[in-house]
């Protein structure tokens, strides 16, 4: 089956795609009647080399992304995945020419086609009496034994072209270019893994995986790798990967050993989530410091794409500090990460939290009986939430993330963790205002929050007195703030629904003589019957909300949890 994408036309993405670029960045400019993109200002590099680079669409934001100042003059892309044909190649160096720049240097991965179009490109422009060299970047350290067409130009090139921009910019000449980048292309590696393939736009995925694989040692185009991996975790994945680029057994590996310093790259090929990104860049850093290698910078973002592939690619490159000032120098090319000019390896990440203010004693806390009493109430709380766990979450799939007994779930297992360090407090505004910064730090989600609001509200009325009317009024109290941050109703089919019924009945304690189970009996009736009549509400509030009212058969799991947790309490209390 085909891919969908979001295109006008299979035959003219490529050609959209660049011009969507170029209308958005007052620095670009299109070479008429070319695939070509040149920098708005060429004019004003007169005497000083030009840099062109380029290859096949799809591999966003590279190329076009990295043309300006202290980078490219310019790049010419080919349709998607498909090498630039030799006419525009040519077109662009001439435009470069004409602007009085004093030679060209043409900056090519080594694949076949961008091999044979700028080389023809280039011979062309040399019989018309144009100064032009060209480097072929092979970054690849997938394979272990190489062939005669070398390793793949991939990741790395970016970094060759900040490299030859600074010093462009710095006005050295062409022979001195091409011989600085020819050398740092050597000591740079890079190694790529995906969870599955990308599709060309009007063309199936290129390979298929199944669910437990993944591809190692794939290129930038959607072709297969060296071989497929069982799935594993990311530090697993990220060591393997290490592992195989470094390998000095690996005849396309790249130098890193203890001591080494190294720029790190790590690259999004199109389709990863910022969350496993972030994960992947973590493992990196640690595996890598755990070897001695010192990361004097890391680059973390998507620089040279291979359409929407879920995978990434990690580049090594071995500097020193004159390499060092290369990469650190200034440019405008607006996918060129702005990235702090110091090391990553010997920083201090971490910074200590501050402490808790000390509780003072609380007249109200009574004897150890208290303590062992709120101790069984919470157990019965979380033996209740953990069972109700799939239940709530089917409740939330009609409405929200399927993910209400889930949070709930994981309150549960850190109360009871932290039951595990000691009893609970005896006095119940400290208990509440505990269980309050537990849910906050440990629940999570809107959930974790409401109950955070509803706890450290419900805390204050009771350091005074912890009477029956006191009770009463931190139902009050927490209901308030529920609705003061949360913005919920009651009718609004929300958790509050419960807790408003229940805190109605409540109100009956401020009364003299007032019984504490028959009243909590009754509001615990009433929480229930307001949770199942939650099913015949239309969403005012929540997540629900978005969702036509239509769907919504099932009472809300907020609601149903809150009557639960109430059920719990009394059944304790009873016993």
């Amino acid at each position: 089956m085909t891919s969908k994408k979001l295109v006008n036309s299979v035959a003219g993405c490529a050609d959209d795609a660049l011009a969507g670029l170029v209308a958005c960045n007052p620095n670009l400019q299109l070479l008429q009647g070319h695939r070509v993109a040149l920098r708005s200002d060429l004019d004003s590099l007169k005497g000083r080399v030009a840099l062109l680079s380029g290859g096949g669409s799809g591999h966003e934001p590279a190329h076009a992304g990295f043309i300006g100042k202290g980078m490219l003059t310019g790049v010419v892309a080919g349709a998607v995945f498909t090498s630039p044909a030799v006419g525009s190649i040519l077109a662009a160096i001439r435009a470069v020419a004409q602007a009085g720049t004093v030679g060209t240097l043409l900056i090519v991965k080594n694949y076949t086609g961008d091999r044979l179009n700028f080389g023809l490109a280039r011979e062309q422009a040399q019989t018309e009496g144009i100064p032009v060299e060209m480097v072929v970047i092979g970054d690849d350290s997938a394979f272990t034994v190489l062939k005669k067409a070398g390793r793949r130009g991939l990741c790395g090139t970016v970094l060759i072209h900040k490299v030859a921009g600074a010093l462009a910019e710095a006005g050295v000449g062409l022979e001195e270019i091409t011989k600085q980048v020819n050398m740092v292309a050597k000591a740079m590696g890079t190694l790529g893994v995906s969870l599955s393939s990308c599709s060309v736009p009007g063309s199936k995925p290129t390979f298929e995986l199944s669910a437990d694989e993944v591809e190692l040692g794939l290129g930038i185009h959607g072709e297969a790798g060296v071989r497929r991996i069982k799935m594993a975790t990311a530090d697993e994945i990220v060591k393997l990967m290490l592992d195989h680029m470094t390998d000095t057994t690996n005849a396309s590996h790249v130098p890193v050993q203890p001591g080494s310093s190294v720029v790190m790259m790590v690259n999004n090929l199109g389709g990863l989530s910022f969350l496993e990104l972030g994960i992947i860049a973590d493992a990196a850093v640690r595996s890598l410091e755990g070897r001695g290698v010192k990361i004097a910078r890391a680059l973390v973002g998507t620089f040279m794409s291979a359409l929407e592939m879920p995978g990434i690619s990690l580049t090594l490159l071995l500097v020193d500090e004159p390499l060092l000032k290369l990469i650190d120098a200034e440019t405008t090319a607006v996918a060129w990460p702005n990235v702090a000019a110091v090391s990553i390896t010997g920083r201090k990440r971490n910074r200590v939290a501050p402490a808790e203010p000390q509780e003072a004693l609380d007249s109200t806390a009574v004897g150890g009986s208290a303590s062992k009493r709120m101790a069984l109430v919470l157990e019965r709380v979380c033996s209740t939430l953990l069972g109700l766990e799939e239940q709530l979450n089917a409740l939330d799939r009609a409405a929200g993330d399927g993910d209400c007994g889930t949070t709930h779930s994981r309150a549960a297992r850190a109360i009871r963790e932290w039951l595990k360090e000691g009893p609970p407090p005896a006095s119940p505004a400290q208990l509440l205002s505990k269980l309050s910064v537990l849910l906050l730090e440990k629940m999570g989600g809107s959930s974790g929050a409401l109950y955070g609001l509803f706890l450290t509200a419900a805390a204050q009325p009771l350091k005074v007195k912890t009477s029956l009317p006191a009770w009463s009024a931190a139902m009050d109290a927490g209901l308030e703030a529920m609705q003061k941050y949360g913005k919920a109703a009651p009718g609004d089919r929300t958790m509050l629904d419960s807790l408003w019924a229940a805190g109605q009945e409540l109100q009956a304690w401020k009364s003299p003589g007032a019984d504490l189970l028959q009243v909590l009996t009754k509001a615990v009736k009433s929480a229930e019957a307001a949770a199942e009549a939650t099913k015949n509400m239309e969403a005012g509030a929540g997540r629900a909300s978005y969702i036509s009212s239509a769907r919504l058969e099932q009472p809300d799991p907020g609601a149903v949890a809150a009557a639960a947790i109430l059920r719990a309490i009394l059944e304790v209390l009873q016993s």
